[in-house]
């Protein structure tokens, strides 16, 4: 048996830009997608704070150090440059769970540098 759990985060990003005309997905800064464990085109979950908007959507990694969270096509609609999100990746676990399981969690600052990961 399996157990899907929280295999990675980004904690309060900043969308960077939104970008409805290109095709589908969720740019991210390549930097956080290594801190978090999170690999290009996985499937992830996004969360807004700010308007509570929920979407799934596969990730593109941007540029090493430079910041970039951009929505793009239909997510662009429903996540705007200036918000703050929540990215999240999971994995099925194989009971019994591991003892040492934790994700890994990346807390970012305002122009999206890692301040912790934990």
């Amino acid at each position: 048996m399996y157990r899907k759990l929280l295999k990675g985060k980004i904690h309060r990003a900043v969308v960077t830009n939104a970008d409805l005309n290109y095709d589908g997905s969720l740019t991210v800064d390549k930097t956080l997608l290594d801190a978090a464990g999170i690999r290009e085109f996985e499937l992830v979950q996004v969360v807004d704070v700010e308007s509570g908007a929920r979407i799934e959507t596969y990730t593109i990694a941007g540029e090493a150090g430079s910041g970039v969270i951009q929505a793009n096509g239909a997510a662009a609609r429903l996540i705007q440059t200036g918000d703050h999100i929540i990215i999240m990746s999971y994995a099925l676990i194989e009971e019994p769970l591991p003892d040492e399981w934790h994700p890994n969690v990346v807390l970012v600052n305002e122009d999206n540098t890692i301040k912790e990961n934990q």
